[in-house]
Formats: C-alpha cells, sequence, structure tokens
C-alpha cells in the first residue's frame, strides 16, 4: 500500500476503474477448459492521509465491470493484454491490473489512448511493452520487485509515477520525463538524489524509506511544494533552501543531531511545514525555540500547528541562548588564550631552563680548560649560549617570536591567584580591591624562579594577608635551604611542591626540613598530606641540632642583629594588641604570635638569593678593596716618617753641635749680643 499522499492517489484511480473485473488468462499451450479466472475485489480500501487533487482525478468515473483477456504471444514470456471493443470504448482511458501475480508487463496492443495505468500488487521485475503508451499520465507500480527504472523513454505525456516499494537502487533514465508532477519512490534502496535536476515542474517528491544519508541535488526542481523524506539515515541537508515553491519538508526519524546539519532550512522563504520528530535533534531541550527562532515562516511544526504564543517564547528562550552562547564562546576565548599564553610561558621557561644548562656546561668547561691550560689568543669564553652559537637556530627563532607575545599570566580564580612566568610578579604592585584580596587564601606559582619569588614574598604578606596555601610548580626549588625564605611570611597552612621542575622533592627529608625550619606556622598539610605529632617529633630530632650548630658558628654581631629583629617584631606585636580585647587580639593577631613564636636558633637559618648573594660579594669585594688601598695608603705613610726619622737621628749629633757653636759665638760679646736683642724686639714693635 501506497502511503500518504501518492498512496492515495494510486487507490482512487484504482478505485475508479472499478476492480469487479474478471480476469482471463489463456495460452495456446492450455485447452479452452484450463481456463483461470481471477475475480478481483470489488472495493478497494480506503487510504488514510490526504488526497493530491490532480488534474487528471477530474475526468476518472466508477465502472461496474470489465473484462480482460490475457493470450500467449510469439515470445511465451510476455502475455498480451486485449479487451473487446465495447471495454474499450466504456474504459479508454483506464486500466487495471492490481494483484495479478504478474511477473512481466503484459504486451498491451491498441490501448494507445490509455492515460491511467496500475500495476500495483504485483511480482514485476522490469517495466516494459508500454513504450507505446504515449498518451499515458499515470503510471503506478506499486509494490513490485523492480530494481531498475527503464523503459519509460517515450513516455512524455506522464505525470503521475508511482514506483513505491520495489527494489530500485538508482534515480535514473527520467530524462525525457520533463512533465512529470508526481514522483513517489519510497521504500526502495536508493543512497543518493540525482538526475532529477531537469524535472523542473515536479511538485511532490517521495523518497521515504530509503538509504539517503544526506540531502543534496535539488538544483532546478523550482516547481517542487513537497518533499518526504521520513525514515532514512540523513545526517545532514543542502540545497533545499534553493527551491522556491517548497512548503511541505517531512524529515521525520532520520540521524539529524544539530541544527547547524540543517541550517540550510533557515533561508527558505517559502517552507511552511516542517517535521524533525524521530531525530535526535528532536529530543534537544533547545528544539522548538531553535527552529521557531531560525524559521519564523513556518506554521505546522511536527504535524501541530504553531501559536503565536510558542513563538513569543521561543523568542525570549532563543534570546537567552544566544547570551549564553555568546558568555561560551567569550569562556572558551579565554580558555584557549589562557592555554596559548601557558604555552607560550613554558617554552619560554625551556629555553630559559636550556640557556641556563648551556651556561653551566660552558663554565664548567671554561674552568677546567682554566686549570689545565690557557688559550693561546687570550679570547674568553662567552657566557650565552646564543653568542656561541650551542643554541641551534630553532630554539633561537623561537625565543624571538616569544618577544611579541603574552610571556605571563595572572589569573584569579574564585580562592586561588595563579601566576605564571616571572613577568607576572609584577603584578603584586597593583591596587587589588580590599575584597578580591581578602579572598585569595592560595597563591600558586608556574615558570618562575623561586629565586624571584623570594624577592616579592614581603609584598605577598602584604597585598594577600589572608593567603595560606602556597602551589609552586617549575620554580627550580633545588635545595632545602630555600624554604628558609618561607619564615618570614604571615602565616603558611599547607605547602604544595610539584616534583616537576623543583628537584627538592627527590630529598627523602624535605619534608622534615620544612616542618623543622616553619615550625612556628604549625602546618596542616604538605602536598595533600595531613601533617601529624609524629611528624613534628620526627622533625625536631632530625634537624634541631642543626639549628643549635648554626646558631653557635654564627659571629656575634650577626647573631646580635637577629636578636635585634625578634625585639623588634616582639615590640611591635605589643603596640598592635595594646588596648585590644583578648577575643580580638587572639583572632586577629595569631600570626604575629607565630612570628614572635620563631625560636632564634631557627632564625639562624636563612636564605640567600643567588642575585643577592652576588650583589653581597660584589658590595664585599668593593669594601676589601677599599680597605686594602686605605691600609696601604697609611703603611706607605708610616713607612715616610720613619723613613724620616732615621735620617733626622743620623744628622742630629751635627746638627747639635752646630747649634752649640753658633749660640757660643753669639753671646761671646755680651754687650754686643745685648743690644742686638734690643734692636730685635724695637723692630717687631
Amino acid at each position: 500500500m501506497i502511503p500518504g499522499k501518492y498512496r492515495s492517489v494510486s487507490g482512487r484511480a484504482a478505485s475508479n476503474v472499478n476492480c469487479g473485473l474478471h480476469l482471463v488468462i489463456q495460452t495456446s499451450s492450455l485447452p479452452e477448459k484450463n481456463k483461470v479466472e481471477f475475480k478481483l475485489n470489488k472495493e478497494t480500501p480506503s487510504f488514510p492521509g490526504r488526497l493530491l487533487q490532480h488534474d487528471l482525478e477530474r475526468n476518472y468515473s466508477s465502472r461496474q465491470g470489465d473484462h480482460i483477456n490475457l493470450v500467449s504471444s510469439s515470445m511465451p514470456s510476455f502475455p498480451i493484454l486485449q479487451r473487446s471493443s465495447e471495454e474499450k470504448i466504456l474504459y479508454s482511458d483506464r486500466l487495471t491490473l492490481e494483484r495479478q501475480k504478474l511477473t512481466v508487463c503484459p504486451i498491451i496492443d491498441g490501448e494507445e489512448h490509455l492515460r491511467l495505468l496500475n500495476f500495483q500488487h504485483n511480482f514485476i521485475t522490469r517495466i516494459q511493452n508500454i513504450s507505446n503508451l504515449q498518451r499515458l499520465i499515470f503510471l503506478d507500480l506499486y509494490d513490485n520487485q523492480i530494481e531498475e527504472i527503464s523503459g519509460l523513454s517515450t513516455l512524455r505525456s506522464l505525470r503521475v509515477l508511482l514506483l513505491g516499494k520495489n527494489r530500485i537502487k538508482k534515480i535514473s533514465n527520467l530524462e525525457n520525463l520533463k512533465s512529470l508532477d508526481v514522483l513517489d519512490l519510497h521504500g526502495n534502496q536508493i543512497t543518493k538524489i540525482e538526475n532529477v535536476n531537469h524535472l523542473c515542474d515536479l511538485r511532490v517528491l517521495n523518497l521515504a524509506r530509503n538509504l539517503l544519508s544526506h540531502v543534496d541535488n535539488l538544483n532546478g526542481l523550482d516547481s517542487l511544494t513537497e518533499l518526504n523524506l521520513r525514515h532514512n539515515q540523513i545526517t545532514f541537508v543542502r540545497d533545499v533552501d534553493n527551491l522556491p515553491c517548497l512548503q511541505r519538508l517531512f524529515l521525520s526519524f532520520n540521524n539529524i543531531s544539530t541544527f547547524e546539519s540543517v541550517c540550510c532550512l533557515a533561508d527558505s522563504t517559502s517552507l511552511s511545514d516542517i517535521t524533525f520528530d524521530g531525530n535526535p535533534i528532536a529530543q534537544e531541550s533547545w528544539y522548538k525555540h531553535t527552529i521557531l527562532q531560525n524559521m519564523m515562516q513556518l506554521r505546522q511544526l511536527d504535524m501541530k500547528r504553531i501559536t503565536e504564543e510558542e513563538r513569543r517564547m521561543a523568542s525570549v528562550v532563543a534570546k537567552k541562548e544566544e547570551e549564553k552562547k555568546r558568555e561560551s564562546h567569550k569562556q572558551s576565548l579565554l580558555k584557549e588564550k589562557k592555554r596559548l599564553i601557558i604555552n607560550n610561558v613554558a617554552r619560554k621557561w625551556d629555553l630559559q631552563q636550556h640557556r641556563i644548562t648551556n651556561i653551566a656546561t660552558n663554565q664548567d668547561g671554561k674552568d677546567s680548560d682554566s686549570q689545565d691550560h690557557c688559550q693561546n689568543d687570550g679570547s674568553t669564553i662567552s657566557a650565552f649560549p646564543e653568542e656561541t652559537g650551542s643554541l641551534d637556530s630553532g630554539l633561537t627563532s623561537a625565543l624571538q617570536g616569544l618577544s611579541v607575545t603574552d610571556t605571563h599570566l595572572v589569573e584569579v580564580d574564585g580562592d586561588t591567584l595563579s601566576l605564571y612566568g616571572s613577568g607576572a610578579l609584577e603584578c603584586l604592585d597593583r591596587n587589588w580591591s580590599v575584597q578580591t584580596a581578602g579572598m585569595v587564601t592560595t597563591v600558586s606559582f608556574t615558570f618562575i624562579e623561586f629565586d624571584e619569588i623570594v624577592q616579592v614574598l614581603p609584598k605577598l604578606k602584604i597585598k594577600f594577608p589572608n593567603s595560606l596555601h602556597l602551589k609552586f610548580k617549575e620554580t627550580n626549588l633545588v635545595m632545602l635551604q630555600q624554604f628558609n625564605a618561607l619564615a618570614e611570611l604571615r602565616r603558611v597552612d599547607q605547602l604544595t611542591v610539584d616534583p616537576q621542575g623543583n628537584p627538592v622533592v627527590n630529598f627523602t627529608l624535605w619534608k622534615y626540613y620544612v616542618l623543622f625550619r616553619l615550625s612556628h606556622f604549625n602546618m596542616q598539610k604538605i602536598n595533600g598530606t595531613e601533617v601529624t605529632q609524629n611528624d613534628m617529633i620526627m622533625a625536631e630530632r632530625l634537624f634541631g641540632i642543626l639549628a643549635h650548630v648554626a646558631s653557635s658558628e654564627l659571629p656575634q654581631y650577626h647573631l646580635i642583629s637577629i636578636l635585634g629583629d625578634a625585639r623588634k617584631k616582639q615590640f611591635r606585636y605589643l603596640l598592635e594588641t595594646k588596648g585590644k580585647k583578648p577575643g580580638i587580639v587572639n583572632e586577629e593577631n595569631n600570626d604575629s604570635k607565630r612570628l614572635v613564636g620563631e625560636s632564634t636558633n631557627r632564625a639562624t637559618l636563612n636564605y640567600t638569593t643567588r642575585d643577592f648573594y652576588n650583589e653581597k660579594l660584589e658590595e664585599i669585594k668593593e669594601k676589601k678593596k677599599f680597605c686594602k688601598m686605605y691600609i696601604e695608603d697609611l703603611v706607605k705613610e708610616a713607612t715616610e716618617i720613619n723613613m724620616k726619622n732615621e735620617a733626622l737621628q743620623k744628622l742630629w749629633p751635627q746638627m747639635f753641635i752646630e747649634l752649640v757653636r753658633d749660640a757660643v759665638m753669639e753671646i761671646r760679646n755680651k754687650n754686643s749680643y745685648m743690644k742686638l736683642c734690643l734692636q730685635q724686639i724695637t723692630d717687631q714693635k
């Protein structure tokens, strides 16, 4: 049976030809008594669905009976159909051979004026012997076993072709049927829409229950008003927006899952009725409002009339979805940008580590060379691998490329402040809002040298006073002494040191050292593991003597300086708590108590960064140089004084003799000497 509109077309035509017929099939090999009669049912079942108002229906009237004789031809496989002259006159334009168990099309002679031919429900495998019916308008071959469309090239007047429920695999041989109005190919094995672009007058195309996976190649079907594609395997639709007259499109029970796969439907101005039920897309929450929002011209969706309220609701929901989509797109862009920046930071970090490794290697080579021999030309080895060519061109170009991209990232996500790249440390100089800064309890450092982090710890303590959890990943934590720098913070409850880029975690006792050195913080977790009392006891046993030795060996002036700092902390604590209630003191200054609680012995275990150490080294060198020059000047001056003294000792006896002699000679004449003295006194006045 033909479903829907096309089924009713052939049904009405068949009923109008009235099936109260006696069909007599006769062959030359059968005697007269062996005639076989088939009495057909007088009534055909009614077919549900809408009737196609085709022009040819108006000329069909019912009839009471019909006698048809099929006699053998010269070719035994093709019976010949014969009707009496009266029957030909009475029913000249139609012929029904429904349910006659025909395996081939009979030869129909003298029926060139036929307009309707019905071969429903037979076993015909090939269309043939009808090429002489050039006036044929309606051909029904529903429910047969036809595998190929053929034998229709001469039927130029054909307007309705019903080939549903056959075995056809390909649409072909329709080139001459340019007047075709209805083409029914449902229930076949067709995998592709093709060879229909020339059917410019085609109004109805039924390809339901085939094997189609996509819809395209529909250009040229300018008169098509209805397209039935139910029960296929369709995943996407194209070219439908190029059909100017299409009104009804049935896509029920396919594999359409996204609106993007059928977005061309939104560009159709004529489409008014569409179905998507039975598709994955129909199960989505956004299905209905998305369809209505993008296809405003629709009157029916899934065979249900669309109300104005539904359109209004769809518009509201669509706007919300659009806002959500934009926000999601924005978040995706931000996430992708974050990923790219982190990749850039990671590449820069890798290049930097590669360069540091090369510098260390070159420096070791330089030291070993200097111990063995001096270079003949007196040239020095460059500390930078780029200058010596040890860094390959690919890495060099990559390093240069990063100069025009973001090389650091600062992100606040909830209570976590994440810093990627050394440039991110500059964010601590920003004017953070009190609310944002107060929310931050976790600070994560990634791809940043720990020595650079140490320099900003005082700022971190001030800017983010509630930070309790520190995370370090790819920060070059290589020795236990570096943990000493964390002692100057207000408070640390948790510490996470990722093994990646932090070799210090390979030391078995690193956690115990952290607990010992930062014992005044009463840490709760290290790398996600709860700190127990036994851990604290073990840390004290392992490293307690270390602090004692360090304080014993420390120079007295340095020890006094440390003690002075401790006293300053105590004094500052007393000033801050003066005049406050005990409860408030306990809550607000818990971190101050921790600082005061840091023992002097542990305070002697501090950490100096490489840069600071180098600066101190330069300062010490300058002081040594100044002291050396000052001492040299003093020694030189003392030497000159000593030499003068020795010369004076040698000359003094002779000088004394001469002084005595001159004095004796002057006072030898007493009167003359007195006059001379008085004269000198007078001259001075």
